[in-house]
């Protein structure tokens, strides 16, 4: 039986990308070096039985627990062999690699009762979906360090129609469960494999730091509900690179936290690099900021990046009662073909998760750069609706082409926005309108500390 090495993150510096003409750091820019783990057992060696019928929960609890022993030998790794392997929840441990051979696919239950039910997030003060608590994801890591979660393109398969269906029907009794989520941990890789079906999110890194997300495919069809790719969530230094994800929701979505809830817990999502990925969202956004961002969302670099077939390609979205911040956001070098609308700012975008939100808590968008954008087949260009207590500021557009396929005189919208743009076709609204130049307050480089820096 093919037994591979076992990993161990390792980040070390290596060329910076150029920007604007400026050398800088993001965070995809260190070497991912993935070193053998000096332990490994197999799934099997627990009783676990991969005919996609017997639940192997108990087995993945006990191999973890027998491995949590190795964490301080260098750490160990579980090996997943081909077959289908049917689990409820199940929780990770620091210094472990989950690695699934080619042909591995773990299946999600679908049974409820094999899926926890855990308390709220505290930034969130309520499951997202419905007031109280939350069934816990599928893989889970609470307060870990040096995990990875890789394959030979193995598969984790939530299942997600049953869930899909429950939503639509009101019948929930929890907010739904992801894939994989990991909870106030760092050093964590996802890489080298497939995830389908979730039955919300896929991948959901929360109060983490150091996350590398690389080489992964994401699939859920078209009509599920709400389901979404990769969400980092009040994180930091998070790298997405050479993936595919294409949602029936949101592809990529930052977020912060909602409302007084994430006021309070005032954890950012900062320091974060997106790059060479192919996005398509069917209802929602191929990369949203928001709408639940008020922990603040800053320093973001997006570039090299195919956006598709899609509702909506890069949104802002944030309300009344959000507070906090989207600002200093660069996003470069982006390919956008067949979408409905290219472009999207709005302050009037969300709901709330109770009564007790401060209508006064104004969210600040200052800082965002597009540029050096080509899109085919486009039917909007762009929408950016502030607040007249709150306007959208800042707003750089540079080197953008886009081919529309309607004579629609609302090819631009304004309303509470002021930025500038240079070689913009179709010509923006006039608000955007401005001279794009080196002394506007408009966001250009990441230096090598993830600092925003301005020109």
């Amino acid at each position: 039986m093919k037994m591979p090495v076992a990993l161990l993150l390792l980040l070390a510096l290596c060329n910076a990308i150029k920007v604007n003409g400026e050398e800088s750091d993001g965070q995809c820019d260190y070497n991912l070096i993935l070193e053998p783990r000096p332990h490994s057992v197999s799934i099997q060696e627990f009783g676990a039985v991969g005919d996609g019928k017997t639940l192997n929960t108990l087995a993945f609890q006990n191999a973890i627990f027998y491995l949590k022993s190795f964490a301080d030998k260098g750490g160990a790794q579980l090996y997943v062999p081909p077959g289908r392997w049917l689990t409820g929840s199940f929780n990770l441990t620091s210094h472990l690699t989950l690695f699934l051979e080619k042909g591995a696919i773990i299946l999600g239950s679908q049974d409820p009762s094999h899926w926890d039910v855990v308390e709220p997030l505290p930034s969130y003060g309520r499951g997202i979906e419905l007031p109280g608590g939350r069934y816990r994801s599928l893989i889970n890591g609470y307060m870990l360090r040096d995990v990875v979660i890789t394959g030979d393109n193995g598969t984790i398969d939530g299942q997600g129609s049953v869930w899909w269906d429950w939503f639509n029907s009101h019948t929930l009794k929890y907010s739904r469960p992801h894939l994989v989520e990991f909870i106030l941990s760092e050093h964590v890789v996802v890489s080298n494999l497939t995830f389908l079906n979730a039955p919300a999110y896929n991948i959901h890194p929360v109060y983490c730091s150091n996350v590398h997300i690389q080489n992964i495919s994401v699939y859920s069809p078209p009509e599920s509900p709400y389901t979404v790719g990769i969400v980092p969530d009040s994180s930091d230094n998070v790298c997405i690179e050479d993936c595919s994800i294409a949602m029936g929701h949101d592809a990529i979505a930052l977020k912060s936290g909602w409302d007084e809830y994430g006021i309070a817990y005032g954890r950012p999502t900062t320091a974060i690099h997106i790059r060479k990925v192919h996005l398509q969202s069917s209802s929602g956004s191929t990369i949203a900021f928001g709408s639940e961002m008020s922990g603040g969302i800053s320093n973001v670099l997006v570039e090299k990046v195919h956006l598709y077939n899609s509702l909506n390609g890069i949104e802002f979205r944030t309300t009344r009662g959000r507070g906090a911040y989207i600002k200093e956001i660069i996003i470069s070098d982006v390919d956008l073909q067949n979408i409905q609308r290219a472009f999207g700012a709005s302050s009037l975008c969300g709901t709330h998760p109770d009564d007790n939100f401060d209508p006064n808590a104004l969210p600040v968008l200052d800082q965002i750069t597009l540029q050096d954008i080509i899109g085919k087949n486009i039917t909007i260009a762009g929408n950016f609706t502030g607040i007249q207590e709150s306007p959208l500021t800042n707003i750089c557009l540079s080197n953008i082409s886009l081919s529309i396929n309607s004579a629609s005189s609302n090819i631009w919208s304004c309303s509470y926005v002021q930025g500038s743009s240079e070689s913009v076709s179709p010509e923006p609204c006039p608000d955007l309108e401005s001279p794009y130049t080196s002394s506007s307050t408009c966001f250009h480089i990441i230096n090598s500390y993830g600092r925003a820096s301005v020109l």
